[in-house]
């Protein structure tokens, strides 16, 4: 029961610049609170937290 979720970068937005966004997969059963993941922006060149959306 794997489910797709989209992760965007949260400290972006503060900074004016574009969010950059990463598609992954869940198990909706096993997993039941939102992903929260370090992950690299390229607009930031650094690596930022990524947090899941709708």
């Amino acid at each position: 029961m794997q489910e797709t979720v989209t992760l965007e970068c949260t400290e972006a937005r503060k900074e004016g610049k574009p969010a950059s966004r990463y598609l992954t997969k869940r198990n909706k059963k096993t997993v039941t609170e939102r992903i929260e993941k370090k992950k690299y922006n390229p607009f930031l060149k650094r690596h930022t937290l990524h947090k899941e959306i709708k």
